[in-house]
C-alpha cells in the first residue's frame, strides 16, 4: 500500500508568487500532485526555472484572454490522459479546468469562475457549476473514481467564512450558490477537509485589505472533494494556513493507492 500526496493553491499569479519563493517551498514540500489555479500565465510566460521541475510532468491551461485565470498541474506520477475542458467552449477557453487520468482515479483541478462581477458572471458561474457536475458525474456512473480540488469561489456553510450575516447578498455566500454545493454533495462527493476537521474558523482565502490573514478573517473557498466510494482511501485533508504568497493558501490530500 502507498501514498500520494496531491496539493491544490490558488497562487493569484504564477510570476508573482514566483518571486516570492514558490520553488523554494516547492522543493521543501515535495507533493506528487501539485495543482495551481490563478497563473495568470501562459506557457511562455512560466518563469524558466519552474517550467522544468525534475522528476515533475508539467500540464498547463491558458486563458485566451491574456493575464487571466489559468491552471497548472504538475505531477510525479504521468497520467494516462489529460483533458483542458469539458468540451463547451465558452468554458474551456477560460484555461480553468485540467482534467488528469491517473487510472485508480481522476483528478480535476479547477479555478471555479468568479460571480461578483456583474448578473452576468454569476449566471456564467452557475452554468459552469453544471457543466461540472454533468461532466463528474458521467465519469462516476462509470465508476471511475474522482479527486476535484481547487478554488470553488464559494463557501458553503456558516462555518465557513468569518462573517456568514454581513455577506449573505454576496457572491461567494449566495443562497443560490450554496444551494448548488448541496446539490453538489447530494449526488455523491464528499468534502473531505470537514471529514477530519469540524472545527470553526478555518479559512483558506483571506482579503489583502485590512489585514484579514493577520486577523484570521477569512473563507474557506478552496476545496478537496471525492466521490463517497473513494473516501476510505483518504487519509487525511488539511489547509497549510502558514504558507505564504497569495491571498489564498494551499489545501492537502493524502491518499492510500493500491500499489
Amino acid at each position: 500500500m502507498g501514498k500520494i500526496s496531491i496539493l491544490s493553491w490558488n497562487v493569484n499569479g504564477i510570476r508573482a508568487v514566483h518571486k516570492k519563493g514558490f520553488l523554494e517551498w516547492f522543493k521543501n514540500y515535495k507533493p506528487d500532485i501539485l495543482c495551481l489555479q490563478e497563473t495568470k500565465a501562459t506557457r511562455k510566460q512560466f518563469p524558466n526555472d519552474i517550467k522544468s521541475i525534475d522528476g515533475y510532468n508539467l500540464h498547463i491551461s491558458e486563458a485566451v484572454k491574456k493575464g487571466y485565470s489559468g491552471t497548472a498541474t504538475y505531477s510525479i506520477i504521468e497520467p494516462s490522459n489529460v483533458e483542458y475542458g469539458f468540451g463547451i467552449e465558452k468554458f474551456d477557453l477560460e484555461g480553468r479546468i485540467i482534467i488528469s487520468d491517473y487510472d485508480d482515479f481522476v483528478l480535476f483541478n479547477i479555478y471555479f469562475p468568479n460571480g461578483k462581477m456583474s448578473p452576468d458572471r454569476l449566471q456564467y458561474k452557475m452554468d459552469f457549476y453544471d457543466a461540472f457536475l454533468d461532466y463528474a458525474d458521467k465519469l462516476k456512473d462509470k465508476g471511475r473514481n474522482i479527486i476535484i480540488c481547487g478554488d470553488v469561489n464559494t463557501a458553503h456553510k456558516e462555518i465557513d467564512l468569518a462573517h456568514p450575516k454581513e455577506n449573505s447578498k454576496i457572491s461567494g455566500f449566495l443562497p443560490v450558490e450554496r444551494a448548488w454545493m448541496d446539490k453538489f454533495f447530494s449526488h455523491g462527493y464528499v468534502d473531505t477537509f470537514r471529514e477530519f476537521n469540524k472545527e470553526p474558523e478555518q479559512y483558506t482565502w483571506w482579503s489583502y485589505r485590512t489585514k484579514a490573514r493577520e486577523r484570521n478573517v477569512g473563507w474557506r473557498l478552496d476545496y478537496f472533494f471525492v466521490n463517497k466510494e473513494f473516501m476510505d482511501q483518504v487519509e487525511n485533508s488539511y489547509i497549510l494556513y502558514d504558507v505564504m504568497g497569495s491571498d489564498h493558501c494551499p489545501v492537502g490530500i493524502d491518499i492510500k493507492t493500491k500499489e
